[in-house]
């Protein structure tokens, strides 16, 4: 797939550009599917988080960047569905948008549904993450980060990359997430890591990694 992995959505004209060379058109000509599983799984989840994401009234821009269509792929409700069926509405979708919230959860349920095992198939999707959306997609996430537990226990998300991600980076509203922590953070995390704020986005295409950045950001 073609990754646009963000820490807070679509902030800048610098991750819009890069969202929009990913799509290869437009986007006003683009099908967009999103999937708010992640919003649900953290210890602060509520429903309106999901609901803001879904109606584009999150302070994370994604829904609301002006789609052709934008649908809702619940990962949840997919083990209960005819696998043809959703697995079509993923192949005619031009970009997945992918929530925040609770990275292993998200993690979870994007195994339990099939979608982590589709993935590989749609080198042409365009697979936009936020924050938790985003980190669901490396190998690790690091003990810090782990709220909803797994049932095999441990911090490993699905590595589709090959790097980690340290989010909300100087964030007022993450105080801990500070520099200093994500060095702490980087220095027990296996491999290379960048620490991104919400500015900054992690374009990969064909294994190629490329920082798209308003803001502040580190690689470790």
């Amino acid at each position: 797939m073609k990754l646009l992995l963000t820490d807070s959505g679509v902030k800048n004209a610098s991750i819009q550009d890069a969202l929009v060379d990913l799509l290869g058109k437009p986007i006003a000509e683009s099908s967009a599917l999103c999937i708010p599983t992640a919003g649900y799984g953290g210890p602060y989840a509520d429903p309106g988080g999901p609901w803001r994401f879904i109606s584009g009234r999150s302070p994370s821009p994604m829904t609301e960047l002006g789609w052709k269509s934008v649908g809702v792929l619940e990962l949840t409700a997919l083990p209960s569905i005819e696998a043809a069926l959703w697995v079509s509405w993923v192949r005619e979708a031009d970009v997945l948008l992918v929530n925040g919230g609770d990275t292993l959860y998200l993690c979870h349920w994007m195994r339990e549904s099939g979608l982590a095992e589709l993935l590989p198939s749609l080198p042409d999707t365009v697979y936009v993450g936020l924050s938790a959306g985003s980190c669901v997609m490396t190998p690790r996430v690091g003990e810090e980060f782990v709220g909803w537990k797994p049932p095999a226990g441990g911090d490993s998300a699905l590595g589709v990359v090959d790097f980690s991600i340290f989010p909300h980076l100087d964030h007022p509203d993450c105080p801990d997430n500070t520099m200093a922590a994500a060095e702490r953070w980087a220095a027990q995390i296996a491999g290379p890591a960048y620490a991104i704020d919400e500015q900054t986005a992690l374009k990969v295409t064909g294994g190629a990694v490329e920082v798209v950045s308003e803001g502040n950001w580190k690689l470790f």
